[in-house]
């Protein structure tokens, strides 16, 4: 009788085992918008740790992400969506597109600063964390004789016209986050004014946002507003380059999730928790990498001078991300910064130096007129045609469902009309800045 039952435990135990090995098999495919030198190091060690499965990676920007999944949800073929930005996994969460799986690793905390690491309903989870804030090429400062900037306001400082890149929300997930930190950290006005001083000493707005430490690393620019990891990543490669979180940034974890009606839902359970064991959270340390992980347990194999969010409770203490707003107006906010730079940036540039030369001329000197007429001509600039309370009404970021891939992408409906009525407030504040601006040179 003994026997028996222990024959049919074994029996019971070799069925679930092949049952487990044949489950973790077949093709896995995730979208994400991480880069190939991250992807490509997952894909060996997972495909070694899990010989039957083959991971197929489509790299997609996160906003084109989440619209792939959208209009490919009556036919899913995707397993994971594997990004950067907490609140691109609300709009997923919202649209039902999500299911839920709470990883079973152990050792890792609630939260990283004051952010969950994982979706408190179980949608999405975290595998690292992540930070935004200024990367800069230590040649090109010291040939060009200009300073470090630690802080988003020194970014405003006219040494540096022509010297700044970064990419915009609309094309990247991340400076979407790093774009919303700013506006939440200073309030909806003062954060677009912020923005837009520092877009007048624009370089460029690169096509993807990869393109911003591509262009420090090589000295097109010497400064750019990246996520840390690119900065992290470009430093510990041997590019002559630092980083800086600012004050008024946020911490917040990167995030993976299963898609609705996944083929293999199998694998990519298995992929989420190869992300969060003590393997998957050492290869964030990869030098190509540089990811922050969110297993405190990790931070003693990393090297001298790493961020340890877990041990410096300063980054990101400045800002209590609220995510619910962000998605609230995820669109919106997208919109505006293309609209008021992204493809007006020429314009922006030719008021912003305006009003540094007149500013720049005025200093020492008692002008009251050309005060006020710089004063307004800042006033103009800093202008946004939304206020903050349209802005956050959910049903008002619905309107601008499409992204402008250039100046003069075709819109319709509501969206068209709004944003045509933008443009030209927009160009019109910004050719007035500039004549207010000569005009308070000419007094000086």
């Amino acid at each position: 009788m003994q026997l028996t039952r222990y024959f049919s435990l074994i029996f019971g135990i070799l069925i679930c085992a092949a049952q487990g090995t044949q489950a973790v098999e077949g093709k896995l495919t995730i979208v994400t918008s991480f880069p190939k030198d991250l992807t490509e190091v997952y894909k060996q060690a997972f495909e070694s740790s899990h010989p039957g499965v083959s991971l197929e990676v489509l790299n997609k920007k996160t906003t084109a992400g989440i619209k792939y999944l959208q209009e490919t949800a009556g036919n899913n073929s995707t397993d994971l969506f594997w990004a950067s930005a907490p609140d691109a996994f609300e709009v997923l969460k919202g649209d039902g597109l999500l299911v839920q799986y709470r990883p079973q690793a152990p050792g890792i905390p609630d939260r990283v600063g004051a952010f969950p690491i994982n979706d408190p309903d179980g949608f999405y989870s975290g595998f690292a964390a992540s930070g935004y804030g200024i990367m800069w090429n230590e040649r090109y400062l010291k040939a060009k004789d200009l300073p470090v900037a630690r802080e988003w306001e020194d970014l405003k400082n006219p040494v540096y016209h022509g010297h700044v890149g970064m990419s915009a929300p609309s094309r990247s997930g991340t400076t979407h986050l790093t774009v919303e930190t700013v506006l939440q950290g200073m309030g909806w006005d003062a954060g677009w004014a912020e923005w837009k001083e520092i877009a007048g000493n624009f370089k460029t707005v690169t096509e993807r946002s990869f393109g911003v430490p591509d262009g420090v690393n090589s000295g097109q620019f010497g400064i750019g507003i990246v996520i840390d990891f690119f900065g992290l990543s470009s430093k510990a490669s041997g590019f002559p380059v630092d980083y800086v979180y600012p004050t008024v940034t946020t911490l917040v974890p990167a995030n993976i999730g299963i898609v609705k009606n996944a083929p293999n839902q199998a694998a990519a359970e298995a992929f989420i928790e190869f992300l969060v064991s003590e393997t998957g959270q050492k290869l964030l340390l990869d030098p190509k990498i540089q990811r922050l992980p969110v297993n405190p347990a990790t931070y003693k194999d990393a090297p001298a001078g790493f961020p340890n969010p877990f041990q410096d409770q300063s980054i990101g203490a400045a800002v209590k991300f609220d995510l619910g707003l962000s998605k609230n107006r995820y669109n919106i906010v997208n919109s505006l910064f293309d609209a008021m730079i992204t493809y007006r940036l020429d314009d922006l540039q030719a008021a912003t130096a305006a009003i540094q030369q007149a500013t720049a001329k005025l200093a020492g000197k008692d002008n009251p007129e050309a005060a006020e007429l710089i004063a307004r001509a800042r006033a103009l600039v800093a202008k946004v045609p939304v206020d903050e309370a349209t802005a956050n009404r959910s049903e008002y970021n619905a309107i601008f469902k499409k992204k402008r891939k250039t100046a003069d992408t075709k819109l319709e409906g509501r969206q068209a009309e709004i944003e045509q009525a933008w443009d030209g407030e927009i160009k019109a504040n910004y050719e007035q800045a500039k004549e207010l601006a000569e005009q308070a040179d000419s007094l000086l």
